[in-house]
């Protein structure tokens, strides 16, 4: 026979109404007493009855994230620093991979998946602003990242420009004037890559150097990508002193590709990259990077969301966030 919360409530010497409160992760019951039910919980084998619960309270106690490809370092650490958040709130995160592709996107927003959840953290790349706009439902969504930057909608995002500035200017304060960009197009200004590129250029503005636009080569943001370009501009002949990929996996494949050419790091070429995913403490040499805040995303866009579904955030008006940023400084760029 299945146990029930009635029995829980025996068991820990509590009241039903307790019990559902501890389930329900209401704030103010005392340490003690949760950690009755839970012991209760453990020993009877109790297990809650998601759909009932949600049907009464109109909550699931989840959380969406729709991402477009996990097996993205960035990303993959990020969905890992969001659950953590979120389970200190007291919510579950279910993870959506849409592979960037407006299909994909549109069965997150309007599919089972959403039905599952109370809120969603949402990265499009695949669907535009209207789109998104008018298949969002009712339930609250915070878009991550800057591929949509629209009144509308809740954001929190990153200083890209700043910090691809900063990086830039620590690259010509260390007396690099040739400096290559990997993963832009050199007439790139929308997004991430848009974004970070009008950095390098304001700083090599400031510093009085000419943008030269056969120092910028185009690519998808993976290692292999950022080995292949460098492997081009080696073979072009086209001279840099210095290579600033746009995330770290680019800045890792290129550092990978000039050392097995040969080339030093950081003594013939600086390589600077963003993000500070894991991997780049370990590099050898340790990559120089941009830190963009990836805890303080975490916790601001999961609050963010949280405020919202609670309804202790203003729906009135869209709240944008930009994170804060460091420069990292390691071996490879020191």
């Amino acid at each position: 026979m299945a146990v029930t919360m009635n029995d829980v409530a025996r068991a820990a010497g509590v009241s039903l109404k307790t019990v559902s409160n501890v389930l329900n992760d209401y704030e103010f019951i005392r340490p003690a007493t949760k950690q009755k039910v839970h012991d209760a919980i453990a020993a009877l084998g109790y297990e809650a009855n998601l759909t009932a619960r949600s049907l009464r309270s109109g909550k699931t106690r989840m959380l969406g994230l729709v991402l477009s490809d996990l097996s993205s370092p960035y990303y993959a650490e990020l969905a890992s620093k969001l659950m953590t958040v979120a389970s200190s709130r007291g919510y579950r995160v279910l993870v959506e991979q849409s592979g960037g592709t407006p299909d994909n996107e549109l069965s997150a927003l309007r599919g089972p998946f959403r039905q599952l959840t109370d809120g969603l953290l949402f990265t499009p790349l695949g669907m535009d602003a209207d789109a998104v706009a008018s298949r969002r439902g009712s339930k609250p969504v915070v878009l991550l990242g800057e591929h949509i930057l629209d009144s509308r909608f809740d954001l929190v995002t990153m200083k890209n420009e700043e910090a691809a500035k900063a990086a830039t200017a620590h690259l010509l304060a260390g007396g690099r004037r040739r400096i290559a960009v990997v993963g832009a197009s050199p007439e790139e200004t929308a997004g991430s890559p848009g974004l970070r590129l009008n950095g390098y250029r304001k700083a090599l503005e400031e510093a009085g150097v000419a943008f030269d636009p056969a120092l910028v080569a185009s690519g998808e943001w993976r290692r292999d990508a950022g080995a292949a370009a460098v492997s081009g501009l080696l073979d072009s002949g086209v001279h840099f002193d210095a290579v600033f990929g746009l995330n770290d996996a680019l800045a890792l494949g290129a550092m990978h590709e000039l050392l097995i050419r040969g080339v030093k790091v950081p003594q013939d070429v600086a390589v600077v990259g963003f993000d500070d995913i894991d991997e780049a403490r370990f590099a050898s040499p340790s990559l120089t990077t941009v830190s963009p805040g990836m805890d303080e995303i975490a916790e601001r866009s999961i609050g963010l969301l949280i405020d919202r579904i609670d309804g202790t955030e203003s729906a009135e008006d869209s709240v944008h966030i930009e994170a804060g940023f460091v420069l990292k400084i390691r071996e490879s760029a020191p």
